[in-house]
């Protein structure tokens, strides 16, 4: 889009005062959230094989202990805990300009989606992370609306056998992935060394109802499939990006004398919900199955992680 003339946008560096003032930290934490044991299970006569260390964030499985950031329990812990805890955090650091990925990483059937939300209508309370995110992003965005614009994007991407598709380039389809004729986006890196996708989709969203809309068309396209463990259990690895970019009026002495001088800065934050991650024998997986869940592993996903990552 043609901008004004006199718009002189410049994109705020690592190190402004902006980003300077929110407090460092580890920049990678893991929580592990123990699910409890749903009906099936019990009707089984299944017991918790993993015992969570009272007040303490330890799990331990047998003789063996592991020690993460945050633990939540198999009584079923509050999911507003572990987005007040693990996530808000992050929306803060998105606010100041820094990049932040949420990743679920487990075994399918472990709750992955219902924890992520990726799943999440609008149409119902959901206390997924994604919808939190949601709400939270437009509540902080309302509130700073006095001397600030923001322009708003999500993308939808899967990885699914080896290829990249974008979930949101057709927004009327359903289970798109059921269809052979799916063009997988092209991936291209640039002269830095960072990793573009050519011609994804990125939608503009003006409300948390518009972006529940667009995750809720893009999850319909996703990958699924039967194993032992899950019905419908995703096969692809699902990355649902929201794109901030804040306009402020610039506020020193020298750039007032400018009037239409605006500092841009800019940020995303990457919520993934990975495929399901176990072993062959344990799903029933075979042939085409078997395939999905090898190429969840590939090459090019561990280069789109990285990416991901490092950013």
């Amino acid at each position: 889009d043609s901008k004004p003339s006199a718009e002189i946008p410049r994109v705020l560096p690592m190190g402004s005062s902006d980003m300077a003032s929110q407090p460092q930290s580890d920049s990678v934490k893991v929580a592990v959230n123990v699910r409890p044991l749903i009906t099936p299970e019990l009707v089984l006569g299944c017991t918790d094989c993993v015992t969570v260390t009272p007040g303490e964030p330890q799990v331990q499985i047998g003789p063996h202990v592991f020690t993460y950031d945050h633990v939540y329990g198999s009584t079923g812990s509050s999911s507003s805990l572990i987005f007040e805890q693990c996530v808000y955090p992050l929306v803060d650091s998105l606010f100041c300009g820094y990049n932040t990925t949420v990743l679920a990483y487990g075994q399918t059937g472990s709750g992955k989606t219902y924890t992520m939300g990726t799943n999440y209508s609008g149409e119902s309370n959901c206390g997924g992370i994604i919808p939190q995110v949601m709400e939270t992003i437009f509540k902080k965005a309302d509130a700073m609306k006095g001397d600030t614009e923001f322009l708003i994007r999500v993308s939808f991407i899967e990885i699914f056998k080896e290829e990249v598709f974008d979930l949101l380039d057709d927004p009327g389809s359903v289970a798109k992935a059921a269809a052979p004729a799916r063009v997988p986006i092209q991936i291209r890196e640039t002269a830095n060394g960072s990793i573009t996708l050519a011609g994804v989709t990125e939608a503009e969203v003006k409300s948390k109802e518009e972006m529940a809309l667009h995750l809720a068309r893009g999850s319909l396209s996703r990958a699924t499939g039967s194993t032992n463990m899950n019905s419908q259990s995703s096969r692809s690895h699902a990355i649902f990006t929201i794109s901030i970019e804040q306009k402020r009026t610039s506020s020193s002495a020298s750039e007032k004398s400018t009037s239409n001088e605006y500092d841009i800065l800019s940020s995303k934050f990457h919520l993934v919900d990975l495929a399901g991650s176990e072993r062959a024998k344990r799903t029933g997986a075979d042939g085409l199955r078997l395939k999905e869940g090898k190429d969840g592993s590939s090459c090019i996903c561990r280069c789109w992680f990285n990416s991901v990552y490092n950013c």
